[in-house]
């Protein structure tokens, strides 16, 4: 029997009921980690850190939930090659855990984005949560801080190492490179912002999100 995906839950968590439906859809079982807990790492096949506002986004966004004790579990889970993701408030919660470079800040709009995005699919890319090389998702985004940023040689050695996963066709957020997901050079560790768990259905609207968080049921 294959083995459960392991899904973080942090105070402030508010898309984690959405991950278990998709994977149930997707046919494959999902389970809670709740963020004060150790867990077995050897009990899951990956983990994803889900959208929301962990503790408030008090300090920054993601800050606190980086330190929670789940997160060192996590931290160990990605260095032995597990596959992670981060989605919203979970790309946040990699960048502030190191686990991912850059940053996530406030919309050049300094307005929350509520909207359907087209994002493309880097060809040359190498990460594990692709579910098809150079195509354009169409997803939906809710976040006030998810202008991706960072200092030009970081931005370089992204693109030198191909760790860009995703770009918007039309930037909604003025995210540098247009960025709206990466990985690790080793790609198993990714995230993104816009929410593939919302776009799993054609009757949501798009039914690409399928294609992502599926990849840990292929």
């Amino acid at each position: 029997m294959k083995r459960p995906v392991g899904v973080l839950r942090f105070l402030g968590t508010n898309c984690d009921a959405d991950i278990l439906q998709a994977y149930e859809w997707l046919g494959c079982e999902a389970k809670y980690i709740w963020w004060a807990d150790h867990f077995k790492i050897e009990d899951y096949c990956g983990f994803i850190l889900p959208g929301g506002f962990s503790y408030g986004d008090y300090l920054r966004c993601g800050a606190l939930a980086a330190h929670a004790p789940a997160m060192s579990d996590v931290r160990v889970a990605a260095e032995k090659g597990y596959p992670v993701l981060g989605i919203c408030n979970g790309f946040q919660i990699l960048c502030e855990a190191a686990l991912l470079p850059g940053a996530l800040t406030k919309n050049l709009s300094r307005q929350f984005q509520d909207q359907w995005v087209e994002v493309k699919s880097n060809l040359t890319g190498i990460c594990k949560w692709d579910g098809k090389k150079n195509f354009k998702y169409k997803l939906p985004i809710a976040h006030s801080m998810g202008r991706f940023i960072a200092p030009g040689d970081v931005l370089k050695s992204l693109e030198d190492k191909n760790q860009i996963w995703l770009t918007y066709t039309k930037n909604p957020n003025g995210a540098m490179l247009d960025i709206a997901g990466i990985c690790n050079v080793t790609g198993n560790v990714a995230a993104l912002m816009p929410h593939p768990e919302r776009a799993m259905k054609d009757w949501m609207g798009s039914s690409d999100g399928a294609h992502i968080l599926g990849k840990l049921n292929s």
